[in-house]
């Protein structure tokens, strides 16, 4: 009797209750939420607007991003190699507050003013170019040209990219060919793709230090004949300084 009393009644009863709340004259309405939890994540969520939600618009949060950012100078984790680690630090030498209006650099770790000037001398390329590793590098170095340069500055690095052909950024020449930028140290190269310089924008939210510094090895042969054959690279030669030194010490022993 019980139990046909729960499956009579009770039962019926709870399902008008669920249902009554999707009884709604807007077609549109989802009804109402009883468990939102269950499928609707109370985390922030990245790409998702919440200054306007469901029809409900807050425009104090229209401007402000809604996805967790890692607390400034935070640096990641990149392994233990000594070197690499040196090589993926806070840039050194920053670019000025100029370029928050310039490049729309809003939020990134700037300077009062711009200490790209001190990248002359300063700052070489950390990422050492030597025989063993020349090839791969270049070759790393042409697939990143190829998908982020050579639409402006050409696939020989004169600064005749499609980009400037079609007329975009005004006459032929508004990009100068690399090869009259020989002057320019790799602190300035690497401080022009990093932060932006002129037309160009700023490459650091999309290229790694790593990255960069191999895109300054692939335009230094635009610059320089040569540059990446044998002759050119940096050499290991610290075993003939060892063998030097130890010729020198046997004919003081002999003397």
């Amino acid at each position: 009797m019980k139990r046909n009393f729960i499956l009579t009644m009770v039962l019926p009863l709870f399902g008008i209750i669920f249902l009554l709340p999707s009884c709604e004259s807007d077609p549109d309405s989802p009804g109402t939420e009883f468990m939102p939890d269950m499928y609707r994540s109370p985390a922030i969520e990245t790409y998702v607007d919440y200054g306007e939600i469901r029809g409900r618009e807050n425009k104090n949060l229209k401007t402000k991003l809604s996805a967790r950012q890692t607390p400034k100078y935070t640096i990641p984790f990149v392994g233990t190699d000594v070197a690499h680690v040196k090589m993926m630090m806070p840039n050194k030498f920053k670019a000025g507050k100029a370029w928050e209006e310039t490049h729309g650099l809003y939020g990134w770790d700037l300077s009062e003013e711009s200490e790209y000037e001190m990248t002359r001398n300063e700052t070489v390329n950390p990422y050492t170019m030597t025989t063993e590793n020349a090839d791969r590098i270049l070759s790393e170095g042409k697939t990143l040209y190829t998908s982020m340069c050579t639409h402006c500055h050409g696939e020989k690095g004169d600064g005749n990219g499609p980009m400037i052909q079609s007329g975009a950024y005004g006459d032929l020449g508004v990009v100068p060919a690399y090869k009259s930028l020989d002057t320019l140290s790799e602190g300035k190269i690497f401080h022009s793709i990093y932060y932006g310089k002129g037309y160009m924008g700023a490459h650091g939210s999309l290229l790694n230090k790593k990255e960069i510094w191999t895109l300054v090895h692939y335009v230094r042969q635009f610059q320089i004949d040569g540059y990446g054959k044998e002759e050119e690279v940096v050499e290991d030669d610290s075993a003939d300084i060892e063998e030097t030194e130890s010729e020198e010490t046997e004919e003081g022993d002999t003397k």
